[in-house]
C-alpha cells in the first residue's frame, strides 16, 4: 500500500481513477495516507525510497518512479495533508480524477458518508459490477448512477441463474425452513422474476458449482429492454458485516456461547447485542453485555480473554480480514449496566413493539436510538489484546 500511495502522489496530476474492490479497503488507503503522508513526502523530496520498504520487487518498480528529488511536488503534498481538516482532500490530492471505483452496496453503502466526506461530493462512486468469489454475475449499465440508485443487469452467458423467492424480510417465503431443500418447481429462472420482488440468488457455473445458493438477496428493480436488473439488498441472516466478513446470529450465538466460559462461576452472561462500529477505519466488531456478579478485580484481563474467544470462534473469512488483511479492528465488548436490556425492551415496545413477540435484537443499526441507549449505560470497554489464529 505504501508504494502504491507514494506512485499516486508522484503522479498526482495525471491520476484519473481512484478506487479499490470495496469501499472499507478505499478508506484504509485513505486512513494509512493520514498515518504515513509526512514519510511518503519526505521520499518525494529526496528521490530516495524508504527503507522501511525491504521487498526487491518493490524497490525495483519505485526506482522508476523515484528517479531524482522532487522538493515542489512534496511541498505541495505536504501543505495539503497538513491541513487540520481532510475534507475533500481527494480532490486536492488527485484533481483530475474523475471517479472513485468500490463495491458501495449492501453493507459498504455504510462507508459512503466517509468517501463523500474525502471527495466532498464532487467525485462520483461508481460501482460498475456485482460479482463474487464463485462468478462475475452482472454489470450497471449506469455506472455514473447514485449508490442508492445502483442496479445490475444480469448476463446469461456468465452462469444459469434461477432464483429462490423470498419474502420482504429475507426470508424465504414458501413454507419452508432455510435448511430444507427447495423444490425444483418453486425455483424461478431469470425470465420469469416478477418486478418489486425478492429472491435469493442460485447460480450454476461453469467451474462446476451446480445450483449453489449465493445467499445475496435481491429484488428486481427494473428492465433493460427485456433483461431484468436487481438491486443488491443484503446477505440473508447476517448479523454482522464490516469488509468480506458476513457473520450471522447463529456464528455469533456460537461464539459468545463459548466465549462466556471464561466468566467466572458467580458472573453470568445476562444479555447481549451486537454492532457493527464503522465510525473509524478499520471497522470493527462491538458487542454489548449485561453481565451479573462480575466482581472488579480481574475485571480486565477476564473480558480481554472473552473477547479473543470470541473471534477465535469467528470464521476463516473474519479471522483472515482481522489477521492477514488488517482490515477488522480488535472486536471490542462494551459491559452495560444492569438493566440496560429491559430499558431497551421498554425502548423498542413504546416505538410500537410487540411485548409477547419481544425478542432481543442481535444487532442494533449505527444510527438508531437503540444504539444511543447502549452507549448511554457502558460503564467500561474492553478490546481484544491479540490476533486471532488464522492460517491460510
Amino acid at each position: 500500500m505504501y508504494c502504491q500511495l507514494l506512485a499516486a502522489l508522484i503522479h498526482r496530476h495525471k491520476v484519473m481513477r481512484l478506487g479499490a474492490v470495496f469501499a472499507s479497503a478505499f478508506l484504509r488507503g485513505i486512513s494509512y495516507l493520514e498515518q504515513k503522508w509526512s514519510q511518503l513526502c519526505e521520499d518525494i523530496r529526496t528521490g530516495h525510497l524508504s527503507p522501511m520498504i525491504t521487498d526487491p520487487g518493490c524497490q525495483m518498480a519505485m526506482s522508476c518512479l523515484l528517479t531524482s528529488p522532487n522538493p515542489g511536488l512534496a511541498n505541495e503534498i505536504e501543505e495539503i495533508c497538513g491541513r487540520s481538516s481532510w475534507k475533500g482532500i481527494i480532490c486536492q490530492l488527485w484533481p483530475k480524477a474523475k471517479f472513485i471505483e468500490a463495491v458501495v452496496t449492501g453493507s459498504m453503502a455504510q462507508y459512503i458518508p466517509a468517501l463523500e466526506f474525502f471527495s466532498q461530493g464532487k467525485i462520483p462512486l461508481v460501482c460498475p459490477m456485482y460479482a463474487s468469489s464463485e462468478t462475475y454475475f452482472g454489470v450497471n449499465v449506469k455506472p455514473l448512477s447514485k449508490p442508492a440508485d445502483v442496479v445490475f443487469t444480469l448476463l446469461p452467458n456468465m452462469c444459469y441463474f434461477e432464483f429462490i423467492p423470498l419474502g420482504k424480510n429475507g426470508t424465504l417465503s414458501l413454507d419452508l425452513d432455510d435448511d430444507d431443500q427447495v423444490p425444483c418447481d418453486k425455483v424461478v429462472d431469470l425470465v420469469n422474476v416478477k418486478l418489486g420482488r425478492y429472491y435469493e440468488l442460485v447460480v450454476t457455473t461453469f467451474a462446476g458449482l451446480n445450483r449453489y445458493r449465493i445467499g445475496d438477496v435481491l429484488q428486481v428493480a427494473g428492465f433493460y429492454n427485456k433483461a431484468p436488473q436487481f438491486r443488491f439488498i443484503c446477505r440473508r441472516n447476517v448479523v454482522l458485516s464490516i469488509d468480506l466478513d458476513k457473520t450471522n446470529e447463529e456464528d455469533l450465538h456460537r461464539s459468545i456461547t463459548l466465549a462466556k466460559k471464561n466468566l467466572h462461576n458467580k458472573a453470568f452472561l445476562a444479555e447481549y447485542t451486537s454492532y457493527a462500529d464503522t465510525s473509524s477505519v478499520p471497522g470493527h466488531y462491538v458487542l454489548f453485555w449485561e453481565i451479573q456478579g462480575l466482581e472488579p478485580d480481574h475485571q480486565q484481563k477476564l473480558m480481554e480473554e472473552c473477547c479473543i474467544a470470541v473471534e477465535e470462534e469467528l470464521d476463516y473469512i473474519y479471522r483472515q480480514c482481522r489477521t492477514k488483511e488488517r482490515s477488522i479492528g480488535p472486536l471490542e465488548i462494551r459491559v452495560v449496566e444492569p438493566g440496560t436490556f429491559e430499558k431497551l425492551m421498554d425502548l423498542i415496545i413504546s416505538q410500537g413493539g410487540s411485548f409477547n413477540q419481544y425478542k432481543t435484537p442481535r444487532c442494533v443499526k449505527s444510527d438508531s436510538a437503540t444504539l444511543e441507549l447502549l452507549n448511554a449505560h457502558v460503564t467500561a470497554s474492553f478490546f481484544s489484546p491479540r490476533y486471532p489464529t488464522w492460517s491460510p
